[in-house]
């Protein structure tokens, strides 16, 4: 069986029918808390729609997404090592030595040093 036949035809019929099977066997008991808008976690204070919290959690975030995008990177290079040979050895060690640098200068500014924000206890 062709790949390609594999991936256009039954991937997405595999995909429909389990969603359906997930629509007719799973239990639906929706309540009056999960229609809120506070779902995520955070609860009002005094009619305040939003909690601070702190931003280094964003800064997690990007750094999180620029390393494991690294690593989709990294997989093509490793599977043909062989016939990139010398030059592509030399390419890939200066892409790790940027990341490399850029890791330690936000651990040098202290970038992932987590100071949680005060809440408001009035």
């Amino acid at each position: 069986m062709n790949a390609l036949i594999i991936l256009f035809f039954f991937v997405p019929i595999l995909a429909v029918i389990l969603l359906a099977l997930n629509l007719l066997f799973s239990v639906h008991k929706p309540d009056s808390e999960k229609l809120t808008s506070y779902e995520c976690g955070f609860s009002p204070i005094h009619n305040q729609t939003r909690t601070p919290f702190s931003v280094q959690f964003y800064l997690v975030a990007i750094l999180f997404l620029v390393f494991d995008l690294e690593l989709l990177v990294l997989y093509p290079i490793t599977v043909s090592l062989y016939e990139v040979g010398s030059l592509g050895f030399w390419v890939v060690l200066i892409f790790f030595s940027v990341l490399t640098i850029g890791f330690v200068y936000q651990l040098g500014s202290g970038a992932l040093k987590f100071i949680l924000p005060k809440t408001h206890n009035t």
